[in-house]
């Protein structure tokens, strides 16, 4: 594909969804959905990892932007999306909305966009962006790793084969694919992200999501969806309660 980044993919035809996941995490994420697109979804779809995660290859430095664009150069110029983004990947669903892009989002579903940054959180992820990987001496070791710092941990069994798109192994030692630096990208200004899309957008949460609350969305403006039951992953932990997020766009 281009601008390098490793790419699951699937359909045919249109209206083209992009799927995109979050901090920590890999395109990997949306592996329940797939089976279930292939009833529900009417075009194609893209699963990608992000710059720096996975099998995709690093940003000399990031932002929103700067996601944005490396997603923008896998599709054909002009080419019309439905986006549906996960935390940092609802971000940079906004991102790509604002038409400073190739592409044409006809609609954004970001879902668990962590809205209130604190500078604890901010000194936080700037430490670990700091940071030099980490090696362990095992991959269970690694995988464990992996899961924390994705948010699957309790999601995801750490043997399952899509953990191993999130490690690389050298010499017997393992570490995370994820370049650290991408935990610097920072707090996204949702108000202005949310002024410059020029698609419809719809927030999303589960209902135990520790990362954001219903009142915190509700002060955005935008349009917003509780999803009972759920949390953080809500598209891991319920692929067919989250894709009917879809519905209204097919």
């Amino acid at each position: 594909m281009e601008a390098g980044l490793r790419v699951h993919e699937g359909g045919t035809g249109e209206p083209l969804l992009m799927l995109l996941h979050g901090l920590g995490a890999t395109g990997d994420v949306w592996a329940g959905w797939r089976p279930l697109l292939a009833r529900r979804w009417p075009g194609r779809w893209l699963a990608p990892d992000l710059p720096g995660h996975g099998g995709s290859p690093p940003l000399a430095g990031y932002d929103f932007d700067g996601f944005a664009g490396a997603v923008a150069g896998i599709v054909q110029p002009g080419a019309r999306i439905v986006v549906v983004g996960h935390s940092l990947g609802g971000v940079v669903g906004l991102a790509l909305a604002s038409g400073r892009f190739s592409v044409l989002v006809q609609t954004v579903i970001g879902l668990g966009i962590k809205i209130v940054w604190s500078d604890d959180d901010l000194d936080r992820a700037r430490a670990v962006a700091r940071r030099p990987p980490a090696w362990f001496a095992s991959r269970d070791e690694a995988a464990a790793r992996y899961l924390r710092v994705s948010g699957l941990a309790g999601l995801v069994p750490a043997g399952d084969p899509a953990v191993d798109a999130g490690l690389r192994e050298q010499n017997g030692q393992w570490r995370l694919a994820m370049d650290p630096g991408a935990f610097a990208v920072g707090a996204p200004d949702m108000g202005q992200l949310l002024a410059r899309s020029q698609a419809p957008v719809t927030l999303a949460r589960g209902e135990h999501d520790p990362m954001n609350t219903d009142e915190q969305l509700a002060r955005l403006g935008a349009p917003t969806v509780t999803l009972t039951g759920l949390g953080h992953n809500a598209h891991v932990e319920s692929p067919e309660l989250s894709i009917a997020l879809l519905d209204a766009y097919r």
